[in-house]
């Protein structure tokens, strides 16, 4: 069974992706985490891809990532 969202996305005003994240397991585990993506950050593109473009003050869910 697949999530809708595993968490949102956020741009700030000079570009920078804020994600904060949830993780779930068995026996109510639960993980929460926040990973911020500046311009300069390697993955920035891929990150920005993922959740389908965004623009400064905007913010929108997160699908999960394809499991490899």
């Amino acid at each position: 069974m697949s999530q809708a969202s595993i968490g949102s996305a956020l741009m700030l005003p000079d570009g920078t992706i804020e994600l904060v994240l949830r993780a779930e397991g068995p026996g109510g585990m639960r993980g929460d985490a926040k990973f911020t993506y500046p311009t300069t950050h390697p993955q920035y593109q891929l990150v920005l891809a993922h959740v389908g473009g965004l623009e400064p003050g905007r913010s929108k869910p997160v699908p999960p990532w394809p499991e490899k």
